[in-house]
């Protein structure tokens, strides 16, 4: 597998295809990059689950936290790994020890770890680095190009607005929506004649 460039189809899969989530590293305090990726993912329909031992006792979302992966109690599909690259290999390891063992091990911006990535593939996970899900999840359904950030597809077509209930791109249902209320007035005055 080539960590340099990843293929669409196969960022894509790895989003249709899990369920649930651990974010090792998350943070219940409101301006930490975990934090906006937990919701995020959350607000997607995803089932988030904070580990972390430094907030075993409080919540994120509703969520409990737990100190280890071997404390969530069930199967979990994907571990996000939301800690530095020096952090990654025993993470991985504990992953392996899991029954059954996740589906993916998904490494955060800046996180690599070439041996981890090894040692998961070759037990049969499939592996993401560097990289976060929440942006790859806005890049292919298409929620970044209504944010106004450069989705790289060309089109003539505005792209609908989330609503409550929308089906989205990745086969998800959207729980937050959005008002662009702004953007609808500025294109309804470009259309009228001056």
């Amino acid at each position: 597998m080539n960590h340099d460039a990843y293929d669409d189809n196969y960022i894509r899969s790895i989003l249709n295809g899990v369920k649930s989530i651990a974010m090792v590293g998350a943070s219940p305090v409101n301006v930490r990059p975990s934090y906006f990726a937990f919701k995020y993912l959350a607000q997607r329909g995803y089932d988030m689950i904070p580990v972390n031992p430094g907030h075993v006792g409080k919540s994120l979302l509703g969520k409990p936290f737990v100190a280890s992966l071997s404390d969530i109690g069930h199967p979990v599909d994907m571990i996000d790994i939301f800690r530095n690259s020096s952090h990654i290999m025993p993470v991985v390891d504990e992953a392996l020890t899991l029954s059954p063992p996740p589906k993916v091990i998904w490494m955060q911006l800046g996180a690599r770890d070439d041996a981890a990535a090894e040692k998961a593939e070759a037990a049969g996970l499939k592996v993401v680095m560097n990289r976060c899900p929440k942006i790859e999840y806005g890049r292919l359904s298409s929620e970044i190009s209504w944010m106004g950030v450069n989705s790289r597809t060309l089109s003539s077509k505005r792209a609908p607005i989330p609503t409550q209930g929308m089906r989205l791109s990745l086969n998800r249902m959207s729980v937050g929506g959005g008002a662009t209320t702004a953007s609808d007035r500025a294109a309804k005055n470009k259309s009228e004649p001056t």
